[in-house]
């Protein structure tokens, strides 16, 4: 046994020192909080809020100097990801407000964006995004893994998603790394826009589909490949497996048969499952 906690020990010394998850967790969970989340009388003085923020940015500090050690730039990432605070800001709160227009059951902002796990997932892969870009990908991917743990919402946070995004229900989604995702596109349960290959040597090649402009994707349909787009103003039925182009306001559907029963034999269903 000796060598093997030789060889443990060994692992971890060539490994990165990174900080305890919960860290990384507490940070998201008191920025979403400050930012969505009016639990504290406290939150409508502004005074209050920026000592917040101020206690957030030396968190959100830390974490860079654990993840990028030898970069020497800690300071410019947190400066660089709270100037870009108010934009992502915006454009969650332009999610929530699209969910809540879509989504009959919906009877409030403050609904959405107290209960809703798609709008949890769609504002912590914002935050994530802004993090990839600014090429901290482990601590963005730690990010959004949390995000996907307390949702069974999975967006990887390379992925490009465009304003106005709303998700329904949520649970099972899967958006790639390369994914591209246009303006007011409404996803639900169980959707995966995934990659035809899993080789590794084309991690560097666009692997997961485009979806332009106005689209709605309904239940756990899969459109897989970097070369498929799916056209402007499109609609995707449930259950849909799409894995080529399809040009812009087409409908894709399966068509179910209705058979009346009659006194000739009645044919074995195909799909018959138990």
């Amino acid at each position: 046994m000796k060598s093997f906690y030789q060889e443990i020990a060994k692992q971890h010394q060539d490994l990165l020192i990174l900080p305890k998850k919960k860290l990384i967790h507490q940070f998201i969970d008191e920025l979403f909080s400050v930012l969505f989340s009016n639990t504290s009388k406290s939150f409508g003085d502004v005074a209050i809020i920026q000592n917040k923020f101020m206690e957030l940015e030396v968190q959100f500090n830390e974490l860079v100097l654990d993840f990028a050690p030898i970069n020497g730039r800690s300071q410019q990432q947190t400066q660089t990801f709270f100037e870009e605070l108010p934009s992502l800001y915006q454009k969650a709160l332009n999610d929530a407000k699209t969910i809540l227009a879509k989504d009959p059951a919906a009877k409030s902002l403050e609904e959405v964006l107290y209960s809703y796990p798609g709008f949890f997932a769609i504002a912590i892969y914002r935050f994530s995004h802004q993090i990839w870009k600014q090429d901290l990908k482990l601590l963005a991917r730690t990010i959004s893994e949390y995000a996907h743990s307390k949702t069974s919402i999975e967006i990887h946070p390379g992925a490009q998603i465009g304003d106005d995004f709303a998700i329904d229900h949520g649970t099972g989604i899967v958006i790639g790394e390369t994914a591209i995702i246009g303006n007011n596109v409404q996803i639900y349960q169980g959707v995966t826009l995934g990659a035809l290959s899993v080789k590794k040597d084309e991690a560097f090649i666009k692997r997961h589909p485009t979806i332009e402009n106005n689209v709605i994707i309904y239940a756990n349909s899969t459109i897989l490949g970097g070369q498929t787009t799916v056209g402007r103003d499109s609609i995707i039925g449930g259950n849909v497996w799409l894995t080529y182009t399809i040009p812009s306001n087409s409908v894709v559907y399966h068509k179910n048969e209705i058979k009346i029963k009659d006194n000739n034999p009645f044919p074995e269903p195909i799909f018959y499952s138990i």
